[in-house]
C-alpha cells in the first residue's frame, strides 16, 4: 500500500470554486451553493483507497455530529476512472448510498478541482472558515490501516470545535496519509 502525504495547502487560501457533478443526486452543483453557515469540510476520497475504507465510518459519523452545528461537509472523488474503473461516478453513487453519506459526493472529471487544491492523496481533508479561508488541512487523526490506533477523528473534530467556538486552530497540523491520487495521464 503506497503512502502519500497531503501537500499542505497554505493556511488563509480562499477556497476555490466549483462545479461538479454529484453522483448521488446526478446535478451539477458548486461550492457556494454547499457551504456552510459556519464552516466547510472538503475531502478528497474515493472508493477504493484502503485508508479512505478505513476511515469511512468516522468521515460519516463527523459530519451527522457537524452538519447540525452548521458546518458543511463535501466529497469529492478526481481518481482517473479509466485505470480505476471502480471509482467511476455509478459506483460513487453505490458507495455513498452503502455509507450513509449525508454529504454530496462530487466527480471532479478532469481533475482541475484537486490540481487547484493541491490534494495530494485520499482522503485528503481541507477545512474552510464560514469566509471560505483555510483555517485546517491535515489528517482526520493518527488511525491507518493496521496501525491499530482507534478511529476518532480527533485532529479535525478539534479543529473544528475550536472553529466554532471561535478559538484559535493550532497551526501545527500533521498531513494526511493515503493513496495518492490516481492522475491522468498527460499526452
Amino acid at each position: 500500500m503506497a503512502r502519500t502525504e497531503s501537500n499542505m495547502l497554505a493556511l488563509g487560501t480562499i477556497a476555490p470554486e466549483f462545479s461538479l457533478l454529484d453522483t448521488v443526486s446526478q446535478k451539477t452543483m458548486n461550492l457556494h451553493t454547499l457551504t456552510g453557515p459556519e464552516g466547510t469540510v472538503i475531502m478528497f476520497i474515493c472508493n477504493h483507497c484502503p485508508f479512505v475504507i478505513h476511515v469511512n465510518p468516522e468521515i460519516t459519523k463527523m459530519a451527522k455530529d457537524y452538519q447540525e452545528k452548521g458546518i458543511a461537509f463535501i466529497a469529492i472523488s478526481s481518481n482517473d476512472i479509466e485505470k480505476y474503473p471502480e471509482d467511476a461516478p455509478n459506483y460513487m453513487r453505490i458507495k455513498a448510498k452503502a455509507e450513509n453519506y449525508t454529504f454530496p459526493y462530487l466527480y471532479d472529471e478532469d481533475q482541475s478541482v484537486a490540481k487547484e487544491y493541491d490534494a495530494a492523496c485520499t482522503p485528503d481533508f481541507y477545512l474552510f472558515d464560514k469566509g471560505l479561508k483555510l483555517v485546517y488541512r491535515g489528517q482526520l487523526d493518527g488511525s491507518r490501516p493496521g496501525n491499530d490506533i482507534p478511529l476518532t477523528g480527533m485532529d479535525l473534530r478539534s479543529a473544528m470545535d475550536n472553529l466554532l467556538s471561535g478559538k484559535e486552530i493550532d497551526p501545527n497540523q500533521k498531513p494526511s496519509i493515503g493513496c495518492g491520487i490516481k492522475w491522468k495521464s498527460e499526452i
